[in-house]
């Protein structure tokens, strides 16, 4: 097969069911809908570690957290004799592997590696668009922070340039800037100029937005698109299930959203569905460029999001949990040529899926057993195998060459401690283990899709039967200290003391809420 261009759009924290194509009437997503009519939707696709660094090494690597070693937001590192580098336990990265094969790559945007923000990836051109920076010197490496720096120093006195956080973390905003400036803008006008290239090279892009991530503060005028009056409110079922994991008690605090109540949640969701439908005009101009180039037929694109936002469902803000509206994620793919348009897929389908899938569109994949044409391929200069070796350490299933899914097994929280959690999705039900306080929850999804009744207790067998697997999951290497004399280690409810996250401007040498009277404008 020849090589096709590769195109991966990704957001942060984009809820699976806001695309109007795919049943939600209330936004207003033309783009995404375009998209959609171009290849396969499909609607039953997760994020198996649901928060942003874990879901991004496993984009990257196409490998689990139990390859990875990152199983939150906290760097990489390796259980069980695993090699330290996160390349030789889990091969070349995708980028890196994809140059090395004669691509023309370039990564833009938001990529949240640890501990070095800006980690080499193996992109030619590799330009990021962070949220936070530690010093000055790391907001000018910063490609969106740099440029507002050096071109728009009027802005100067902007703290944030994506939204203010802290206490404001979930509260409804307007972004600062003019639709033109902002980070989303900035990162289309940088794809849209790689993809315009010259270049004989098939091409590999990623393009990442920091959006719909909160602070939700859309720019104007999608700031006033959505009524509030006219947004659902945040569905809830019995406490103690919605409840049940800790992290979300903890982090709703940590992140001042412990008290929003029904009205702020509707303004809060008509300013995240604004962010949306203007993210969707900026992937509207990068699509536009795809497909004024004579090779728009061989371009496979993929649309997809590292988790989603619970948005008030099940009590919950943020991510973080197993519910479907954090660990469901929209995954939109086209391939002209071999895949149908608009057609709709329920199979099972999740990040690590994407690293196989951009094998098969290079050419590089021969069987459906994930196998590789090794005189075609350079040595993985990285791993000191060729790729076909390379491949036996990925997790991700060959959707293109027709493989399928039985399952997929999410986890969170470093095995062995009381934060870690799993979760199998299998046929019509879901099943989650949670090592605080050794709970477990069972939802029957086609009958009881928002995840408002526990069968744990009612349907018996199906539960038995799901902790088999749980122990057979948990005895792999990366995982196996979650298990202790050959059942699962548990640990007693526990309830970590409350905290406050502070995010303000550290470049700025902004810590806390106290500022010095010289900062002022006048006397006080």
């Amino acid at each position: 097969m020849d090589k096709y261009n590769i195109l991966y759009l990704m957001c942060d924290q984009f809820r699976y069911d806001c695309i109007q194509a795919l049943g939600n009437d209330t936004i207003q997503t033309p783009n995404l809908d375009r998209l959609a009519a171009r290849g396969v939707a499909f609607t039953e696709a997760y994020s198996t570690c649901p928060v942003c660094v874990a879901a991004r090494y496993t984009v990257m690597t196409g490998c689990e957290p139990e390859k990875t070693g990152c199983y939150s937001n906290e760097n990489p590192v390796p259980m069980d004799g695993q090699p330290e580098a996160i390349e030789e336990r889990c091969g070349s990265y995708l980028a890196r592997c994809l140059t090395d094969q004669g691509y023309r790559t370039f990564g833009i945007g938001k990529f949240h590696t640890k501990p070095d923000c800006y980690e080499d990836l193996g992109f030619e051109v590799h330009k990021h668009t962070e949220e936070l920076w530690e010093t000055p010197e790391i907001k000018e490496k910063d490609a969106y922070a740099g440029f507002m720096l050096r071109e728009h120093p009027e802005y100067a006195h902007i703290d944030q340039l994506h939204g203010e956080r802290t206490n404001m973390y979930y509260v409804p905003q307007m972004s600062p800037f003019p639709q033109e400036l902002t980070v989303e803008a900035f990162t289309a006008d940088l794809a849209v100029r790689e993809i315009e290239k010259e270049d004989k090279r098939p091409y590999f892009g990623f393009v990442s937005f920091v959006g719909p991530h909160p602070p939700c503060a859309p720019p104007a005028p999608y700031h006033l698109m959505y009524n509030p009056d006219r947004m659902p409110n945040p569905i809830r079922g019995d406490k103690n299930i919605d409840l049940m994991d800790e992290q979300i008690t903890f982090m709703n605090y940590a992140i001042w959203a412990d008290e929003i109540n029904d009205a702020w949640a509707r303004n809060l969701r008509s300013r995240y569905y604004g962010e949306i439908s203007y993210i969707d005009a900026c992937i509207g101009r990068i699509l536009d460029a795809v497909e004024r180039r004579p090779d728009a037929d061989r371009t496979l694109i993929c649309f997809f999001s590292d988790h989603g936002d619970q948005m008030g469902d099940h009590r919950a803000w943020q991510k973080e949990t197993f519910f479907e509206t954090s660990a469901k994620i929209p995954f939109l793919l086209s391939m002209p040529g071999i895949l149908p348009q608009g057609a709709v897929d329920d199979s099972l389908i999740e990040l690590a899926d994407l690293y196989p899938i951009a094998l098969r569109a290079a050419g590089l994949m021969e069987t459906k057993e994930q196998k590789v044409r090794p005189e075609e391929l350079r040595n993985d200069r990285h791993s000191g195998k060729r790729t076909e070796e390379l491949m036996k350490k990925k997790d991700g299933v060959d959707i293109l060459g027709g493989q399928k899914r039985e399952a997929v097994v999410g986890v969170y929280g470093r095995p062995g401690t009381e934060r870690f959690k799993v979760m199998i999705r299998e046929g019509r039900y879901k099943y989650i283990f949670l090592s605080n306080g050794g709970l477990e929850q069972l939802f029957d999804l086609r009958e009881d899709p928002e995840e408002y009744e526990n069968l744990i207790s009612i349907r018996t067998r199906d539960a038995d039967e799901f902790r088999i697997k749980l122990k057979e999951i948990c005895s792999r290497p990366g995982l196996k200290q979650s298990m202790e004399n050959g059942e699962m280690k548990t640990f007693p409810l526990t309830y970590r003391p409350l905290m406050r996250i502070h995010q303000f401007e550290f470049s700025k040498n902004i810590r806390d809420f106290k500022v010095s009277k010289d900062n002022y404008f006048c006397s006080m």
